[in-house]
This record gives structure tokens, sequence and C-alpha cells, in this order.
């Protein structure tokens, strides 16, 4: 049976962040150190020549996206693929459709989503294909590339940082939201300031916050504690036991080296929020104590022993 919609049947309505997806690189917020005037990503794409490329970011920064204005700015075929969904034989018919698109003259943007997906071996499968320039690769991941990819594709891309959105480009998609419904949304000040907060700099996950107050029936500007009453919070970004874990107590011992109370105590609520066990970290107090401060203050060991204990 067909799962197309029917003759007097509507299709469903696409997600306000796909329908608000940049058109041009200009539209691109949040990343001008790549796609401004100056931005090396963008001199490579107006030059015409595109280099293989990764793209690492955190989530909703606009890898994916970015990755199709490229295509087609340089004129080149976009085959996209999720390196979760898809395996060898999905990439061997990418390479002959590429053959064929170079046999008349154009080239081939092979765009693989969560690249870091793929094991050792199957990375290495594509590298002649980037090597005689059948394909162009961009690929997108989460994970520091050093760590997640080989050497040898590391040799021949050029790894490109996006950074998480901040509160300007955050405040920029929630105007273009609100263009595009013709109307605002439906928050006082403190709470759209609240908003962009909760998505902690996905823009994706923000157009889905945006887009569920925009379902509401019309009323009254919410308030901070309204706000967070009806939508939920993304949930913090915190890979447990990979590179942002070791980021995040390495911050913490930096600002305990620095007699910075306040730094430590948000690097603290940064770890526990995302779910660490209050077990790890104390261990790694009572060895800072030891380690760090030692006889300078003796007491201090005797604390944190007791409170891991406790």
């Amino acid at each position: 049976m067909s799962e197309s919609p029917g003759l007097f049947e509507s299709a469903a309505p696409r997600p306000l962040a796909d329908r608000l997806r940049p058109k041009t690189l200009d539209d691109v917020v949040g990343q001008d150190h790549l796609l401004g005037a100056d931005g090396a990503l963008r001199r490579m794409v107006d030059g015409g020549r595109l280099a293989s490329i990764i793209l690492w970011g955190p989530p909703g920064t606009g890898k994916t996206t970015i990755a199709r204005l490229i295509a087609d700015n340089i004129d080149l075929a976009f085959e996209p693929l999720s390196a979760v969904f898809s395996g060898v034989a999905d990439l061997r018919k990418v390479f002959e459709r590429a053959k064929g698109q170079r046999l008349s003259g154009r080239g081939t943007l092979l765009f693989i989503d969560e690249i870091h997906r793929f094991n050792r071996a199957q990375q290495d499968g594509f590298l002649p294909y980037v090597e005689d320039g059948t394909v162009i690769l961009v690929g997108a991941t989460t994970e520091n590339p050093s760590f997640e990819l080989n050497a040898a594709l590391l040799s021949r891309a050029q790894v490109f940082v996006l950074n998480r959105l901040d509160d300007k480009a955050m405040e920029a998609l929630l105007v273009r939201a609100e263009d595009a419904q013709a109307r605002p949304l439906p928050l006082n000040p403190d709470a759209r300031i609240a908003l962009r907060a909760m998505a902690d700099g996905d823009g994706r996950f923000l157009f889905n916050l945006a887009e569920e107050l925009f379902a509401l029936k019309p009323g009254e500007p919410m308030d901070p504690a309204e706000l967070a009453a009806t939508v939920q919070r993304r949930a913090p970004v915190y890979d447990k036991g990979q590179e942002s874990h070791y980021n995040l107590i390495s911050a913490l011992h930096k600002s305990l080296r620095g007699s910075d109370c306040d730094a430590a105590l948000y690097w603290l609520s940064r770890m526990l929020d995302g779910g660490e066990d209050p077990r790890y970290i104390a261990r790694r107090l009572l060895r800072f104590a030891y380690e760090d401060i030692g006889m300078a203050d003796p007491q201090a060991a005797v604390q944190a022993l007791t409170a891991w204990e406790t």
C-alpha cells in the first residue's frame, strides 16, 4: 500500500526546524569564523574548489545544512549518508554514481553524518575514492576527530570546528521563527532569555521549543516559571567516559588550583547535572586534596575523605 498522501489528503506539516533551514550560507548563524567574509570555509567555497573536510561540532550547529549548501554553491551532486544506517554496500553505490557524474563533468560531494560511527575498516574503504577525486568527502561528527577517525583519513581532510550557538545567534533564530509564524512568541523578556538558555546552544532544539510555544492557545506572555512548566529544557550534553567527561573534570581541577570557588562550583554542578557519579567526583577531590594541597592544609584531605564516606 502506498504511503504517499492521497488526492484529498494533506501531507503532515514539516517541523519548523526543517522549514527554516538556511537557504544560503549567509543565512547560517553562529559560524562567522568559518563562513564570514574572511572565514576559511567561505574562501574555499568562493574559490570554487573544495577539499575533503570534517565538520566537528555539537548537535544543532548546522553541520548538515552547511554541507548541503556547499554542494549547491559549487554545483556538486549531493550524496548524503548516515554512518548509523549505512554500510559498505551503500558506499559502493555512491561511488558508482559518482563515477558516472565524473564522466559527465560534474563532481560529487559525499556527506557522511556521524562519520565517527564508521569503524576503521569502513573509513579505510573510501580513502581511494577521496584520493583520486571520485568524491569530495564532507564528514560530520560530534566527537573529537583525533580520537575517532583514522590518521590516514585525517591526513586527507581538513577539520573545521563549529561553535555551539551563542546568545546572539539563538536570538536571531527566534526572530526568524517569529517572522515565519507572523506573530511573536508568548514570552516576556526574562522568559525569552530562559528559552535561549534551555536550548543550550542547539538551534534545532530551540526551533522545537518555539514550535511547542506557537502551538499553544494565545494568552498572556509567560514568565520563566510558566515557561519551565510548559516546555522541557534540553538534556545536558555530557559524554560520560569520553572527551567532555575529561574536559569538565580538568576544568574543576584547574579552578580549584586557582582558588576560584565560583568556577569550581560551576564545573561541579555541570558534572552532576550531566549525570556524573558523585562517587567519581569525590574520589577526584580526595586525590586533589592529597596531591595538590598536601601538607599545606592537612585538614583538606580529612574533609574530602569524610565527604566521600558519607
